[in-house]
Parts: C-alpha cells; sequence; structure tokens
C-alpha cells in the first residue's frame, strides 16, 4: 500500500484534493464541513466552514507537519502575550494528519471596511520583532532556500525553465554565503507581507500566516515589502514611507539589498509557478515572472498573486 506522501505526490495537490482532505478533518474534529468555501489555493488551502466561525487550513504533504506544529506553538504564544494575531482553535487536539496533509484550524477573522495599511505592517513588525521567545517555544533560523528544491521537482513547469532555475538557486545561495549581517537575532515573521494582516470589524490590525516564523534576523521581514516596491512598484512612495517611518528603517540602504531582492524574487516566482495549471492567468503570471528573472535589469512588471 503507497505511503500517505507517496498518494500525496502521485495525485497532486489540487483545491478538488485539498476539498476532500478538509471534509475528512472536519469530521474528525467533530465539525460539519456543509457549505465550506475555499477562499485561498496557494502555498496551502484555506476553506471557510459555513456551520461555525472556523477556517481549516490545509497543507501541501507530510514534510509540512512540523510547521504546522509551529504554527500553533507560535499561535498560543502570542495570544498569551496579547499580540493581535491569528487564533488556533483551542478545543481541537492539533494540528491532525488526513492522508499526509498536516491540517489546522483557525478562529475566523471577521473583516473590517478596510485593509491594512503599510505603515501598521512596519508597526507590526516592529512589535514582533521586539518580542522574545518563551521557554519550550523554539523557532528555526530563515531558510530562504528550504522549498525551492521540493517546489522544483513538483511544479510543472518545462524543463528548461528548471534548468535556469537550478542555475539561478545556485548563483543566489554562493551570495548569500557571502551576506554578513550588523543587527541581533530575534523572532521574524518570514513571510511580512501587508496581505497577512487582516483588520477585524473592531478595527484591530491582526497579524496572520505563521508558516514562515522563524528566530533570525529582521531583515528577511524588510525584505519583501523593500523588493515589491524598489523592484516591482507595489507600494507609491508614500505608502513605502510609511513603512518606512512606522518600523524605523530603509532595507534598500543595507548593502546586503541587493542579494536579498534576487532572493525575493526567486520565491515569489517559484511559489506561483506549483500553481500553472490552476488557471491560464496563474500560467501567464508565471511565464512573465520567470521571463524576466532571465535579465536582472529588466523591470518587473509583475502582478500581485
Amino acid at each position: 500500500m503507497a505511503s500517505d506522501a507517496a498518494r500525496s505526490s502521485e495525485e497532486g495537490f489540487t483545491s478538488e484534493r485539498a476539498a476532500r482532505v478538509m471534509a475528512a478533518a472536519c469530521r474528525s474534529a467533530g465539525l460539519s464541513d456543509t457549505g465550506a468555501e475555499l477562499i485561498r489555493f496557494g502555498e496551502n488551502a484555506l476553506f471557510r466552514l459555513a456551520s461555525t466561525p472556523v477556517v481549516v487550513r490545509i497543507a501541501r504533504g507530510p514534510e509540512w507537519l512540523s510547521t504546522a506544529r509551529k504554527e500553533v506553538g507560535v499561535s498560543r504564544w502570542l495570544e498569551g502575550e496579547g499580540f493581535p494575531a491569528a487564533r488556533v482553535l483551542e478545543d481541537v487536539d492539533q494540528p491532525l494528519s488526513i492522508d499526509g496533509h498536516p491540517v489546522t484550524f483557525w478562529h475566523l477573522i471577521e473583516e473590517g471596511d478596510r485593509k491594512a495599511t503599510y505603515g501598521e505592517l512596519g508597526a507590526a513588525l516592529r512589535g514582533i520583532h521586539s518580542l522574545t521567545l518563551p521557554a519550550g517555544l523554539e523557532l528555526p533560523p530563515f531558510e530562504p532556500f528550504d522549498k525551492w528544491e521540493l517546489r522544483l521537482e513538483m511544479a510543472p513547469i518545462p524543463e528548461d525553465d528548471k534548468a535556469f532555475l537550478r542555475k539561478r538557486q545556485r548563483e543566489l545561495q554562493d551570495k548569500y554565503a557571502e551576506l554578513t549581517f550588523e543587527t541581533p537575532k530575534g523572532p521574524v515573521h518570514g513571510d511580512a507581507h501587508v496581505q497577512n494582516l487582516m483588520v477585524n470589524k473592531q478595527g484591530e490590525v491582526i497579524v496572520i500566516d505563521f508558516e514562515g516564523f522563524c528566530f533570525d534576523h529582521p531583515e528577511w521581514d524588510l525584505m519583501v515589502t523593500a523588493v515589491e516596491h524598489h523592484s516591482i512598484g507595489w507600494q507609491t512612495d508614500d505608502q513605502y514611507a510609511d513603512f518606512v517611518s512606522a518600523y524605523g528603517r530603509d532595507l534598500y540602504e543595507w548593502h546586503g539589498y541587493p542579494t536579498l531582492r534576487g532572493i525575493q524574487e526567486f520565491g515569489m516566482t517559484t511559489w506561483l509557478m506549483q500553481n500553472v495549471k490552476e488557471s491560464a492567468s496563474v500560467a501567464d503570471e508565471y511565464r512573465r515572472r520567470v521571463s524576466s528573472l532571465r535579465d536582472d535589469d529588466a523591470p518587473r512588471y509583475w502582478r500581485p498573486w
């Protein structure tokens, strides 16, 4: 009989498979999946239950089980600190493992009538970076390359793209090996973009998505918005100025910015390439990104995803 990992790999991670896993996880947790809605399909699949204010999060495969355990631990730590962040369900022993997919259950955050600002992102990151880890909660270092090889192995993209991306990966690893940081290590979100903030109906800014949480240099969190602004142009000058003012630093002025820019752009491209079969628009955006990576001086006319 095939293992959970083998079955997951053979079938592939699709929105249909994720829905079946979600339904089985709900049965195990004593929840109803009737009317559940897929609200996001990316690195994970997220479903909103209709029967209760809960979001079910499905990871791609068994290799993410330790990450799911970390997410649960981080959520409970931040709750204890009184830090405004997503909360796991208290009365479910989690994560579950369903057909090789780690599953976690989260309290639904009911969004208000506005999105978080870049100034609020800078303030949230400043708050996270000022926290002290409690005894018993161990966070890994930031691993900029840890998902790349698996993504390249599994992604349904042309072989010449894979060859190019593997060559680019080796180049970035060499540059990273020469990089020196001057800041102390501490808690880092690890995927610090403004979409990982939500504003609830009470106007409170909530930090979400703890998959990348780690213990490392704060530059990894500043990298995301710096690249989105300076390289891709997704924020106005005023929006980025608010981010810098709230946090207190512009990463663009640091000598290591070009290396982190390459790492961030590579990660954004390999994240998207996993889902090229989901729709023509995803496939088009992937081709746009990988094409521009072949020329470091080319404009990045990338679309947010």
